[in-house]
């Protein structure tokens, strides 16, 4: 079972738009308020501000939800703030999704209903799958937008696969599979780098008015990065059902802790989202009913796939590889790749012997 968050644009007009403002504005006060109080207990803190809440005009079920967002806040922070624009949750009493794309939701003027977009994908997890936990009402501020995000847990195909895909994570190559393939394009790289010079030029500068600019591409950088490893994550698990693969993917836990890099990919190795990615293939793949392995990365880039000679002499450079013992030649990243698809390999003693026969041996050098 996989839970996916689905987000689902609101149309609306522009008197629509100013109450569903309301509303949100109105709700994130009344947490404001309810955090003032020493509370920790959701039952206390009901019986102290119920009232006072309801005296602001909103709903009781508003009350109830303001009141259960603080408490569980409070179990993190005790004086928690609250965002003017931060999510409403909803639940089952104030909201119903109805099979003809449109959305009962309550506000403070009352039940309206609202038009939504359903997608392809949308739609068909909405059918199958069973929501949880309710939905948000969320405003973005960059495209001026309300949207529905709603938790779906979504029932997992069973796993099959007859071989292995092993994917290295780098810092030029986002991700480089054992079939050879690059995820990743010149246009990503363009973007990067525009980004990180952009970025250095503010930080340099030092004024409000670099700062403001610094918080804007922040966002605008995250969200290209969130993206990027959507789409890269996709394809990966594209390749690996269309040949029957287990995904087998370096665990970079606090990878940037036990090595170290040259001055000039430190940005890199720093700021790009590894785990996202990760997060973003495994469940993906569980989706797809593609299994996925973790492996050590460690003297992945040093090891021959072919005679197994471990030395820091067989990179010759970053993009190069070349065995001192045997002279296998071939990319880096590629190169990394194989042993990611055989470490999976090995270290699944039940399956390997049937995973270790589909697996196809390299037959000649790269240059």
């Amino acid at each position: 079972m996989t839970q996916i968050t689905i987000s689902l644009p609101i149309e609306s007009s522009p008197e629509e738009k100013g109450v569903l403002l309301k509303t949100i504005e109105a709700f994130n006060k009344a947490c404001d308020i309810a955090a003032q109080e020493d509370k920790a207990s959701r039952f206390k803190l009901h019986r102290k501000i119920y009232r006072k809440l309801r005296a602001l005009g909103i709903s009781s079920q508003f009350a109830v939800r303001a009141i259960g967002k603080v408490a569980d806040a409070m179990k993190s922070d005790p004086h928690p703030r609250f965002y003017f624009h931060g999510a409403v949750p909803y639940d089952q009493r104030n909201s119903k999704l109805k099979p003809d794309g449109s959305v009962s939701l309550s506000t403070l003027e009352g039940r309206k209903i609202f038009k939504i977009k359903f997608g392809r994908f949308e739609s068909e997890k909405l059918k199958t799958g069973t929501i949880k936990h309710g939905m948000r009402l969320c405003y973005r501020h960059d495209t001026k937008k309300f949207f529905l995000t709603v938790v779906v847990d979504v029932q997992d195909p069973l796993p099959q696969s007859s071989g292995i895909l092993g994917v290295d994570l780098g810092i030029r190559n986002i991700a480089t599979d054992s079939n050879g393939r690059n995820y990743t394009d010149e246009r990503v790289e363009q973007v990067r780098a525009r980004y990180n010079t952009l970025r250095g030029r503010l930080q340099s500068c030092g004024t409000k008015s670099a700062k403001r600019h610094l918080r804007k591409i922040s966002s605008r950088d995250r969200r290209f990065k969130r993206d990027v490893n959507h789409g890269v994550s996709k394809m990966i698990v594209k390749t690996a059902k269309g040949t029957s693969s287990m995904i087998a993917l370096e665990d970079l836990t606090n990878i940037r802790k036990r090595t170290t890099v040259r001055r000039d990919q430190r940005d890199r190795q720093s700021k790009w989202a590894f785990y996202e990615l990760r997060k973003f293939v495994e469940y993906k793949a569980n989706m797809a009913g593609v299994p996925t392995a973790l492996v050590n990365p460690r003297n992945t880039s040093r090891t021959c796939p072919k005679c197994l000679t471990t030395a820091r002499e067989n990179r010759p450079t970053r993009d190069l590889f070349r065995c001192v013992r045997c002279g296998y030649t071939a990319p880096a990243d590629y190169v990394g790749a194989q042993n990611v698809r055989n470490g999976a390999a090995f270290n699944l003693p039940i399956v390997a012997p049937m995973l270790v026969a589909a697996i196809p041996q390299p037959s000649g050098g790269r240059s």
